[in-house]
């Protein structure tokens, strides 16, 4: 027995075909059509329980026959399918009251589920009064990968909601754009944007700058100053590298989430919170929360909606896009148009990429700084990558830098001498061989060559210590206590 009828609208006679056989084996009655003219006819007739069409009809654009649909008929689901997947056409299907977004190419056994749930779900009108044109699509997120299309449909049913959410992700992979993103395109983007990075603020300054002080509240306070929670007052507070905001900070915080209010520092009244929030760490929270670095109350408080952005590694097949992104915008700039020749590409795309797309960025504004051809090849991209490399090897020494980044640039320009070969058999050895070897000499310095105390330090059995020591050929100078 048919469970329901389904209309499906796409001029592409191929994927109507292979949507007709998935729906009618699921047990759907469907209707094909390849304009968007029929498709109305058959809604105004009150034909159809769920709408499948893709946005760009050879008559009309299914976003301006939305509306027209939501009025006559806003129960009825429509899940609009596109080809242009950017994070803007996941906006638009969402602010024009479709149901569900799928970007092509899709998964039928999804597509299958979506259609289902629509068939059985309480349906409700999704129309908003602010719609985004298309001309709008020049938001920084950009990629048509796998990874990145779930992030656009995600961020798409964000903007519909003030749930608060916290995005994670390496350095360098876009964690404000994201927050930006829900703030422009959601409730309250004509609210302000406020953002502060926790790694930035002193320790005992923080909870002055989230929630403001009085006039004389501490030295050097010789005027009130409002907070950036006061500042983001009806719109949105990022708070950005959330991980390294100090335990003390943390209580205050949770107890603002909690009640919805705070006092400034030396304040007796209590002010009222109205700013959504959005959190973003790099680091792992569930490891500072087993440390005792982060409270698991607050986390949960946070954590309402997680979001986790790729690394650049893992969405490869976006550089090209991102290239582009960066060589216009460089043009608008002034900087003159350069192109990019495939080759360059594909030296990008064998990259590891251990900054992201910041990194990416950064290499391509350098090359067109420093280099005067108009085509960018293989050669330049190759010379630039080394550099940086090596730079970054040179460089760990500073504060920002961490033992994991340290490695990913290590691997990334070790594999690299190899050009396409294998290095020798043995990696994992070695490589545990030169970490093991400065890790025992500093254990060891710092505890006088006392090797109880360092192998208590290192977290390992004396034996195995003394075994390393001798294996390792470290020499052990016991130092006088003083």
């Amino acid at each position: 027995m048919a469970q329901g009828q389904i209309l499906v609208a796409d001029d592409d006679s191929a994927i109507r075909t292979v949507l007709n056989q998935a729906l009618v084996r699921a047990g759907y009655q469907v209707r094909l059509t390849s304009n968007a003219t029929t498709l109305w006819n058959w809604i105004s007739n009150g034909e159809g329980d769920v709408i499948i069409t893709d946005v760009i009809m050879p008559d009309e654009n299914v976003f301006d026959l939305l509306p027209r649909i939501r009025k006559l008929r806003p129960s009825l689901p429509v899940i609009v399918m596109s080809a242009k997947n950017t994070l803007m056409t996941a906006i638009s299907a969402a602010e024009h009251g479709a149901y569900e977004y799928l970007p092509k190419p899709f998964d039928l056994t999804e597509l299958t589920s979506i259609v289902s749930r629509a068939m059985t779900e309480p349906r409700a009108s999704k129309r908003r009064s602010h719609q985004v044109g298309e001309e709008q699509e020049n938001l920084p997120l950009v990629g048509r990968s796998v990874a990145m299309q779930e992030i656009y449909r995600v961020l798409a049913r964000l903007m519909q909601t003030e749930l608060t959410v916290m995005i994670t992700g390496e350095s360098g992979t876009g964690k404000e754009l994201v927050a930006r993103a829900l703030h422009d395109f959601g409730r309250r983007r004509n609210g302000p944007f406020i953002a502060i990075n926790m790694a930035a603020v002193p320790k005992d300054l923080i909870e002055a700058e989230l929630f403001g002080h009085e006039k004389g509240a501490f030295t050097g306070a010789m005027t009130r100053n409002a907070g950036r929670f006061e500042q983001a007052e009806g719109g949105t507070l990022f708070l950005d590298e959330i991980g390294d905001m100090p335990l003390e900070a943390q209580t205050r915080l949770l107890r603002v989430l909690q009640e919805g209010e705070f006092t400034t520092v030396g304040g007796t009244h209590s002010i009222k919170s109205n700013a959504r929030i959005v959190a973003a760490t790099h680091r792992n929270l569930a490891q500072q929360i087993n440390q005792g670095l982060f409270r698991e109350d607050l986390f949960y408080r946070l954590n309402v909606v997680p979001i986790r952005l790729p690394p650049l590694r893992e969405r490869l097949e976006d550089i090209p896009d991102l290239v582009r992104l960066f060589l216009h915008r460089l043009a608008e700039q002034g900087q003159g148009h350069k192109d990019i020749n495939s080759d360059a590409l594909n030296r990008l795309r064998s990259h590891n990429w251990p900054g992201n797309v910041r990194e990416l960025e950064n290499l391509i504004n350098r090359i067109t700084a420093l280099y005067p051809q108009d085509t960018i090849t293989d050669d330049l991209v190759a010379n630039e990558l080394v550099q940086t490399q090596v730079g970054s090897t040179l460089a760990f020494g500073s504060e920002s830098a961490n033992l994991e980044e340290f490695v990913e640039s290590y691997l990334s320009l070790y594999f690299s001498e190899y050009t396409g070969e294998l290095p020798p058999a043995g990696l994992y050895a070695r490589i545990l061989k030169d970490v093991e070897r400065p890790l025992i000499s500093h254990a060891l310095a710092a505890t006088r060559g006392n090797q109880i105390k360092a192998a208590d330090l290192l977290g390992v059995n004396r034996n195995t210590l003394r075994k390393k020591i001798r294996d390792l050929d470290i020499h052990v100078i016991r130092s006088p206590k003083y």
